[in-house]
């Protein structure tokens, strides 16, 4: 017997359409594509400092669209909200990126502001069964936060018409990267109702570039009004990697702090504590190793000699060594250097407490950066695992840890007059820089330096704060760092709420 007998006509209509919505659904799971507008809801909750904080989390795709109105991309994110506050008005909200530029936006969150980080053990090393468990440090307790993964990390992906290309300039550069997210910004402040919020946002690593331009795109464009700033092991391309004797020299430092690490300074200063020698180091680089590096080869030799052998006190490096480079030790050498004759082994990149493993020990530059193959070992699984059972964001897409959005238009860099501008025109408006004392790849004493400046006129300075820890570039990986690195953002957040002062400048 028939299952459509004494069926309607509408009745066959509404079934064949229930039909088609089904193979159409079971089609783009098979094709591997994910709605471009879509959003799924979990509620949980976490104890943070002692007490029961409940929660929900929107987890989903958003999208991103152009002058005309047609989408160009969807991007991914991940909304905690804090669900027995009142008055949302008055609860802040934290904006979140991570760097690369090409990184998601995995990092900060399940190690170190959100209500779940890693399962790793107290210095950051993987350990299996992977996972993850409640983050009792987390930020949650003081601000919302929403974590944005940019075009081709995540599950973000850009949009075209069949047969069409990718237009990467809407995307792939310091200035297209900050136009669009502050463009989808907007629309997520808009559809979640927190334009009366305090607002705040934070980036790791490139990320710092790119929240200083977003803090004067969001105000000049979007009259979006921030209260913070946040930059986390911030990346300079101002500085970093132009091989100029700025670059060459605000490294020192860094130097001096890893060779402490590792044993390999000379007793007078292995036996202090880091802190106490670090200003040695810093004075010595800015005053001493800057001019003498910036004479190139026209310093007379007396002065290069005197300078090499403060420099090899400093560093744990060979005299020799130093002056073969011509006092311009790049990082890559360091990293293969330090510890080749003492143990035949290199120091990480991002955080040179870690050891690899070269295949020779000759040569000028590491085989691997031994930190990263860490990290990766127990945060691919994890936000994987954590994504689509906990969160229950279901998927066959490849979540695209590090995606492929190179090369990266970096011309135009203006990131820094323009976090300097939102700050002149916000008297609200704070920054907070948090940098670990290893992190080889954007280093401690270069985001000092970028703070510096930013604000050539000093009349800024107090709306900057600097904090350092005892690790590297994640230094939230650290048990000891997550917990004082946390409570660094909750004072922060605290000390830049406007409490009812009128925004001027007496």
């Amino acid at each position: 017997m028939s299952i459509f007998k004494g069926l309607t006509l509408t009745d066959m209509r509404t079934i064949s359409l229930l039909f088609t919505l089904l193979f159409s659904v079971i089609l783009i799971a098979q094709d591997g594509r994910i709605p471009l507008d879509t959003v799924v809801e979990t509620t949980n909750s976490v104890k943070i400092n002692g007490k029961i904080v409940p929660y929900k989390a929107s987890t989903g795709m958003q999208p991103v669209w152009d002058d005309n109105g047609n989408i160009i991309a969807s991007l991914y994110y991940t909304y905690y909200q804090r669900t027995d506050v009142k008055k949302k008005a008055k609860r802040p909200i934290i904006m979140s990126f991570n760097g690369g530029p090409g990184s998601a936006s995995v990092w900060m969150h399940i190690a170190y502001t959100g209500p779940k980080i890693l399962k790793i053990d107290d210095e950051g090393y993987p350990v299996q069964p992977y996972g993850v468990k409640d983050n009792p440090n987390s930020i949650l307790d003081v601000a919302d936060i929403v974590y944005v993964n940019p075009v081709n990390t995540g599950f973000s992906r850009p949009i075209v018409q069949k047969g069409k290309k990718v237009d990467r300039s809407k995307f792939f550069g310091i200035n297209a990267d900050i136009q669009y997210l502050a463009g989808w910004l907007q629309t997520f402040i808009t559809r979640y109702n927190r334009w009366e919020s305090p607002k705040y946002i934070i980036g790791e690593s490139y990320g710092g570039t790119r929240v200083m331009g977003l803090a004067a795109e969001l105000q000049n464009r979007h009259w979006m009004y921030l209260n913070g700033v946040i930059m986390v092991s911030p990346a300079d391309y101002k500085v970093l990697r132009t091989q100029g004797s700025v670059d060459y020299a605000i490294n020192l430092p860094y130097f001096t702090a890893t060779a402490w690490y590792h044993k390999m300074l000379a007793p007078a200063l292995q036996n202090k504590d880091l802190l106490e020698i670090l200003p040695e180091a810093e004075e010595f680089a800015i005053n001493t190793l800057l001019p003498a590096i910036a004479k190139g080869g026209f310093i007379s030799d007396p002065e290069k000699n005197r300078v090499a052998d403060k420099f090899a006190y400093y560093s744990g490096l060979s005299k020799k060594s130093i002056l073969q480079n011509n006092l311009e030790v790049s990082p890559s050498f360091f990293w293969k250097e330090l510890l080749r004759d003492k143990k035949g082994m290199t120091v990480g990149r991002l955080d040179s407490r870690y050891l690899g493993l070269d295949k020779r020990e000759s040569g000028v530059s590491s085989d691997y950066n031994s930190e990263i193959t860490s990290w990766l070992h127990s945060f691919t699984p994890a936000i994987n695992y954590y994504i689509r059972e906990e969160l229950n964001f279901k998927t066959d897409v490849k979540y695209n840890v590090f995606g492929p959005v190179r090369p990266w238009d970096n011309r135009n860099d203006k990131v820094r007059e323009g976090l300097r501008q939102a700050m002149a025109q916000n008297p609200y408006l704070k920054v907070l820089v948090q940098s670990g004392y290893y992190d080889g790849a954007t280093t401690y004493f270069g985001a000092k330096y970028t703070m510096w400046k930013t604000d050539p006129s000093g009349k800024l300075k107090n709306r900057f704060f600097f904090k350092g820890y005892r690790s590297g570039h994640m230094m939230y990986l650290r048990k000891d760092d997550l917990q004082k690195a946390n409570d660094d953002l909750r004072q922060f957040i605290m000390n830049s709420l406007s409490k009812g002062l009128p925004a001027k400048y007496e």
